[in-house]
């Protein structure tokens, strides 16, 4: 059977990973591709570059605006190996924890730059790997525009959550317990979700198959909703 290729797009802390890792444990020779870490990991190299700390979104969309994002990337040197069948990121060299590309602070960065800047040439960088990758491998996506960067998707989600949801989750994983805390992140995980909408993302395509994650407590629950999509593929029985 044809490889298939699956696209994963999810609300900021609507637990989109954990879906599309849980998929990698349920689909045979597949392999997860995080178009969303190879963008981390370009404006995380940014800003390691920065001499003092940015903080103003205005300031950071005129930094980012109509950069050739590829070609940041090749000056930085940020390469995207496969490992235990997902990418992970490397930048000249030194492999990047991925606690520091999903952190808060790296997150909005890229909500920022992934608007302002010139993706077409990162776009189809990420086409051609893709193409490649299938050849071997039935193929998890997950990032950002997906439909533009690979627009012969096989199936294209978006996974989405209640606000109050994606706090609680976001909550557990950096540990935040203290209602302060949670109304901080509150208010960061709706600033993205303005970025993230303001940047195009989001769009929904007539293959496009929303799925509502909100009541689902756990992530196996939450893969066997979208999984009920996918379920007439062989591979899956």
């Amino acid at each position: 059977m044809e490889h298939i290729v699956i696209g994963i797009e999810g609300l900021v802390g609507s637990g989109k990973t954990s879906i599309c890792r849980e998929l990698l444990n349920r689909i045979p020779d597949s392999i997860l591709f995080q178009g969303g870490n190879l963008y981390r990991g370009i404006v995380y190299a940014v800003m390691q570059r920065q001499k003092e700390k940015i903080e103003d979104i205005a300031v950071l969309q005129k930094s980012f605006s109509h950069i050739d994002i590829k070609k940041v990337m090749d000056i930085l040197k940020v390469q995207l190996k496969i490992e235990n069948r997902e990418t992970v990121i490397y930048i000249d060299g030194q492999k990047i924890d991925e606690e520091e590309l999903q952190s808060k602070e790296n997150s909005m960065l890229v909500s920022v730059a992934g608007g302002a800047a010139d993706n077409t040439h990162l776009f189809e960088f990420a086409r051609t790997l893709i193409n490649e990758m299938k050849k071997q491998y039935n193929l998890i996506v997950s990032g950002r525009a997906l439909m533009e960067i690979y627009p012969d998707l096989d199936y294209h989600f978006l996974v989405t959550a209640s606000l109050e949801e994606r706090v609680n989750r976001k909550s557990k994983q950096y540990g935040y317990t203290t209602k302060e805390e949670k109304e901080a992140l509150k208010a960061h995980i709706i600033k993205r979700d303005a970025l993230q909408q303001q940047a195009g993302f989001y769009k929904k395509y007539d293959k496009t198959i929303i799925v509502d994650v909100t009541d689902c407590k756990n992530v196996e629950s939450s893969t066997n909703k979208l999984e009920t999509y996918i379920e007439e593929i062989p591979i899956l029985a």
